[in-house]
């Protein structure tokens, strides 16, 4: 059984997609048009469902209106001091406010040559080619793609030439800061061979947001490319965020994606990687830290396609309050991807009794001459770590939050874009108890 919005609601759903970006071109309307019948024939997915047996997404159906605001509001005056901070950390700064293109908090004139970025409604808007094919693509992993493809309002495309390499990091920032907004933005790489740059994708919410985010990113990296993509997901207490990353490798590319999940309600992170062709490397990390009552769902599944492919997985989760979350690892060696290295590892820290995660890592291998591992672990602190620390002065909040920030740094280390890697650490330190102390400690 799957759960459909209410039939009013669907009525007006259907006529979303006459009033977004590109509807007055032909092959954008028809895609949009088709994305939302395959979304109202699936409905919202139920915990029946394999993919979805641990994550509960009712509390979506349950909105007002699934619709997409054609109004963007004003930023937050916090929102608009962070943005303007960026441009003199050293990056390339495209700004959405609730799903919607904001010039005016953007810097992208700088961009080197090689390198075109713009706004997704814009392009559909003016019948642009550009895009046609990765829109019209249907990475139909979730319902969530379809429904993203339907009424996704805007986002960046990016097009990086051959043999180009980004001098600076581009950073792509959502800010939702509407009550009740649904947002769809859609973000569109295209990497040609040996291009070279780094992606960060921020999420970030006001307190009282209770956005509904439906993301999807598509990637393509050509021959010898290398993308590493940075998420942050630091929505709102109340919001929901779904998302998709979705990636496509050619001969000898190399993709990383590092994704960190701070704040929302309710998180679901699909993403997929497929090694196309031989000699491809792609490497996903990952770090969510949880209290209360949130619930962070990870999906991931590479698709070894071709001999002599590489990939790596290591994700690590924090876990306090009646917090869940949830790890799903999928790695499939098909038939003639042979001489495949594939790992996967996710280890899980219970802070309290409440907390919960359940953790699936998964190997399907159909090929010869291979080598692949697959592990996960759930604990506590050691108390005779705890007890090494007290012995030497600390009290035990302070030796606590010690213990739980090594445990997370270690996938905060690797994030390679110095500003980024500062803002992770202070986001972690914020949210231990004793945060300044043990800073000082460092």
């Amino acid at each position: 059984m799957h759960v459909q919005p209410q039939s009013w609601q669907n009525v007006a759903l259907a006529l979303v997609p006459y009033e977004l970006a590109g509807s007055g071109t032909p092959w954008v309307l028809a895609t949009r048009k088709a994305a939302f019948k395959r979304f109202e024939a699936h409905g919202f997915p139920t915990k029946r469902e394999e993919e979805w047996k641990y994550t509960d997404v009712s509390l979506i159906s349950k909105r007002g209106t699934l619709a997409p605001d054609n109004i963007p509001p004003e930023a937050s005056s916090e929102a608009k001091l962070f943005a303007w901070t960026l441009p003199s950390e050293g990056m390339h700064l495209m700004v959405f406010v609730n799903g919607h293109f904001d010039s005016g908090l953007s810097t992208i004139d700088d961009l080197p040559a090689g390198v075109q970025i713009g706004s997704l409604a814009d392009m559909l808007d003016e019948g642009a080619e550009l895009p046609k094919d990765l829109f019209k693509q249907q990475h139909e992993h979730t319902v969530f793609s379809a429904l993203n493809n339907a009424f996704v309002t805007d986002g960046a495309v990016l097009n990086i030439a051959p043999g180009t390499v980004v001098d600076k990091p581009i950073y792509i920032l959502f800010i939702a800061s509407g009550h009740g907004t649904a947002i769809y933005p859609r973000m569109i790489v295209m990497a040609g061979a040996g291009a070279h740059a780094t992606i960060i994708e921020h999420y970030m919410g006001t307190l009282d947001a209770h956005n509904f985010t439906n993301a999807t990113t598509q990637i393509n990296l050509g021959a010898g490319a290398t993308i590493e993509h940075c998420k942050l997901t630091q929505e709102g207490p109340a919001a929901v965020h779904i998302a998709g990353v979705h990636a496509q490798q050619a001969e000898g590319s190399h993709f990383t994606s590092k994704s960190f999940v701070f704040g929302g309600r309710l998180v679901r992170n699909d993403i997929t990687v497929s090694l196309n062709d031989p000699n491809c490397t792609c490497t996903l990390d990952g770090l969510y830290l949880l209290n209360d009552k949130q619930h962070v769902d990870h999906h991931t599944r590479i698709d070894h396609m071709a001999a002599s492919c590489t990939s790596s997985e290591y994700y690590r989760g924090v876990l306090d309050g009646e917090s869940r979350g949830v790890f799903n690892g999928k790695v499939i060696v098909h038939p003639g991807a042979n001489k495949t290295d594939a790992n996967q590892t996710n280890h899980n820290l219970l802070l309290s009794r409440q907390a919960e995660i359940d953790t699936k890592p998964q190997l399907e291998i159909f090929a010869d001459d291979v080598k692949c591992t697959h592990g996960a672990t759930v604990g506590q602190l050691s108390d005779e770590s705890l007890f090494y620390l007290r012995s030497r002065g600390l009290d035990e909040v302070v030796a606590r939050s010690m213990l739980i920030y090594g445990f997370a740094n270690d996938i905060i280390r690797g994030v390679d874009v110095p500003y980024l890697r500062t803002r992770l650490e202070h986001l972690l330190l914020d949210r231990l108890p004793q945060g300044e102390m043990v800073k000082e400690l460092l």
